[in-house]
């Protein structure tokens, strides 16, 4: 049985005991033990030791980044902290001085990459409450990272992920087919279709100039903020890579896109946002066409990642949402004029 076949529970039992192994790589006290918080594309460990040692660990997704992909993240991480952006995690290299460790156990058909982080304090923003501050903050936040990455200079042979239309819909899809998703009917598939051809031909429209598509960190939700006595931390770089600046507009309000409070929390995006950098009136006009995008890039994942505990909680009516977010993609693009792209 392989890994990509193999039920996850098993899988974590696995991994479970290749992170317990993999500790003896770094130099962190011997007692140190490990607990899974969070699996998806990553297994993601937090490692406790007597004494207040705290540290988080991520072992990687079989065949979903590279060594080099990996060590592309961590050089933007680096320049990140370093030219003081947002604080974020720092790595730790292991006792043979590279930051990008490899280990396997028996029951695994290969070596896992793995990654130690300093731990961070601090809670996610309250995403039950009011949370147009915590999106005014990523909007600030993004704003500074968007401005950051067009005057760093990459390290050659830079790779990361791509995330355009083709990564979404494409012959070789990043998280898979969106139609293989549960809950996709003849009467669903061919609505997503319609949707699928307008996001194309707007963004084809809209073009990739290095001022709009451009490295960014793909995930920058709320959940991936930090808290703690009035300073924020962003974390997860793991989906960091080559895509349109409000994309992360489109990620931050992931899995809750028919909220009727959007209008607010984009409101509030967008203010954070312009106190750092500008966006034209025909970027602006375009983040629906964002979302859409990351919308069935997410049902696509639902439908790939169905094993795991967050996607099949959300299963059950995603995908009926998706054509009701669709509907009304289509209808607002019809009722649209044009935008003067070259509007400030």
């Amino acid at each position: 049985m392989s890994d990509p076949d193999m039920p996850l529970e098993r899988l974590l039992e696995y991994l479970q005991r290749l992170a317990e192994k993999s500790l003896s790589l770094w130099d962190i006290p011997d007692n140190a033990q490990v607990r899974l918080i969070n699996v998806s594309e990553n297994a993601t460990y937090l490692v406790e030791a007597h004494g207040g040692f705290k540290a988080i660990l991520r072992v990687h997704r079989e065949n979903y980044h590279s060594q080099r992909a990996i060590e592309c993240e961590l050089a933007w991480l680096e320049a990140i902290d370093r030219d003081e952006i947002v604080d974020t995690h720092r790595a730790y290299r292991g006792r043979n001085g590279a930051v990008i460790q490899q280990c396997g156990i028996e029951g695994l058909d290969a070596e896992r990459y793995l990654v130690l982080f300093s731990f961070l304090d601090g809670d996610a923003p309250d995403e039950t409450g009011d949370m147009a501050s915590g999106f005014e903050e990523l909007g600030r936040i993004a704003a500074r990272c968007h401005d950051h990455v067009l005057v760093w200079k990459k390290p050659d042979n830079f790779v990361r992920l791509v995330w355009d239309a083709d990564a979404v819909f494409g012959a070789n899809p990043t998280w898979g087919n969106w139609r293989d998703a549960p809950g996709i009917t003849t009467q669903s598939r061919a609505v997503l279709e319609s949707v699928e051809r307008k996001v194309y031909e707007r963004l084809d429209a809209f073009g990739k100039s290095p001022e709009r598509f451009n490295l960014i960190h793909a995930d920058m939700r709320l959940a991936n903020l930090l808290v703690n006595q009035g300073k924020t931390r962003l974390i997860d770089f793991d989906d960091c890579g080559y895509g349109w600046f409000l994309y992360d507009f489109a990620a931050a309000i992931s899995f809750i896109e028919d909220d009727p409070r959007i209008p607010q929390l984009k409101a509030a995006w967008l203010r954070g946002y312009r106190s750092v950098r500008a966006i034209r009136a025909d970027e602006e006009a375009e983040m629906d066409t964002f979302v859409m995008l990351r919308r069935m890039a997410l049902l696509a994942w639902i439908g790939s990642h169905i094993e795991a505990p967050e996607p099949q909680a959300l299963a059950s009516d995603f995908a009926a949402n998706t054509v009701k977010l669709g509907q009304a993609y289509m209808k607002r693009m019809r009722e649209s004029a044009p935008v003067d792209s070259t509007t400030s």
